[in-house]
């Protein structure tokens, strides 16, 4: 690839944050258990739920690797990298926790009967925290949790993450340049693309996934640690290896059909779960078939964005730093909205309208006249004190 900047990783970010809003704005209308839920709520939207749930975490993390690498290499001292990474990603989890995700535990707790006391009179006893005494624990982070995992994995992987990056820029025999061609610049190079990447977690998934189910409890997530880790290292080793981004590209139209036949089928699946216990092998092939189209979703994604999106936008550059706050203000946003909403007597499809306004204009709103218009405000929020719209990649030979 030529240089150029990377502005379909920065389109695929927004999206993949995007996506996540929808995602937890269906949450509220799903049968699953979530913080509040709609009167309304049914299994109508779970099959199409389905279909994205397994891969749009994975995704973010593997952006993020990405993302770390291009920093980490621009950067001149990975311990200042580290300064600044940690401030800028500790800041908006302490103010999340105390402050944005509070109403998410009060309201959850009002309507499961627990409490029945106001917010004000709530919030000392949420501060002061307890384990034991609800049914979920407080303070909490809910949503954030993502944020609090790529805190950890980012400092995890920073002491090694210069000698990584000289690997795989070593085109000698055992470089990781050298092992990237013989994977990917061959023409067996669809079919490695689309699955050695899954193939780690295939692994976790029949050792650690059966004895650690996923809590987003920062002690005990051990098999979410693991595949969120492998995502989020994949990124950072492949970041820049034009022989991957190539076989992406080359892969996309097959990829396409795979992966469309592949949720199809997988949804039949999950919607007859019962019957598939019965048998072994319809387990396991179904098990297997979950793996590979987490991977092979997000290759898809990756292909469409490197081939449609890879261009410059005003819109982009103004989303570049505004995602990162409406992420983290869309869940609470969501759940005082549709607490309130749902008690209004209105249809599904008045109320759903109106719930998915009030979350992405109370985020655009919020962001805009307050959030990137203040020194002291924006570092809450994740972002630097100084505007600086920039993308966040940029692909070097």
């Amino acid at each position: 690839m030529s240089t150029e900047r990377r502005y379909d990783l920065d389109w695929l970010r927004v999206i993949a944050f995007g996506l996540l809003i929808f995602y937890h704005i269906r949450m509220f209308y799903v049968s699953w258990g979530w913080h509040v839920k709609s009167v309304h709520a049914s299994s109508a939207a779970e099959p199409l739920m389905q279909m994205l749930n397994p891969w749009r975490l994975p995704l973010l993390f593997f952006i993020s690797g990405v993302a770390i690498r291009f920093a980490v290499d621009k950067s001149t001292s990975v311990r200042q990298f580290a300064w600044r990474r940690t401030r800028l990603l500790l800041i908006p989890i302490l103010f999340g926790i105390y402050v944005v995700v509070a109403p998410q535990a009060w309201l959850q707790l009002i309507e499961s009967g627990e409490i029945t006391q106001g917010f004000w009179q709530f919030y000392p006893v949420y501060v002061a925290g307890s384990m034991d005494r609800y049914s979920i624990e407080i303070p909490t982070w809910n949503h954030l949790w993502y944020v609090v995992y790529l805190m950890f994995y980012t400092l995890l992987l920073l002491p090694f993450a210069r000698p990584l990056s000289r690997w795989m820029n070593n085109a000698g025999k055992f470089g990781g340049a050298a092992i990237s061609n013989s994977l990917f610049a061959n023409r067996f190079a669809i079919l490695a693309v689309l699955l050695v990447p899954a193939l780690p977690h295939l692994l976790i998934r029949f050792t650690l996934d059966p004895i650690f189910p996923t809590t987003h409890n920062l002690v005990w997530d051990w098999a979410n640690h693991a595949h969120s880790t492998v995502f989020l290292l994949t990124g950072f080793l492949l970041a820049k290896d034009a022989a991957f981004w190539q076989a992406i590209k080359r892969a996309l139209n097959c990829n396409a059909v795979l992966t469309v036949l592949l949720a199809i089928t997988l949804g039949s699946a999950w919607n007859n779960w019962a019957v598939i216990e019965q048998s072994e092998t319809a387990l396991l092939t179904a098990r297997i078939g979950r793996v590979a189209y987490i991977w092979m979703a997000i290759a898809l994604m990756l292909g469409i964005a490197q081939k449609f999106l890879n261009r410059p936008s005003p819109a982009l550059s103004y989303m570049t730093e505004a995602i990162f706050p409406w992420y983290i203000l869309h869940q609470t946003l969501i759940v005082m909205a549709g607490y309130w909403l749902t008690r209004q007597g209105l249809a599904t499809g008045v109320e759903l309208a109106a719930l998915t306004i009030a979350t992405f204009g109370g985020c655009y709103l919020i962001n805009e006249y307050a959030i990137r218009r203040f020194k002291y405000i924006r570092p809450l929020f994740g972002l630097k004190p100084v505007t600086q719209l920039k993308p966040v990649t940029q692909l070097k030979p």
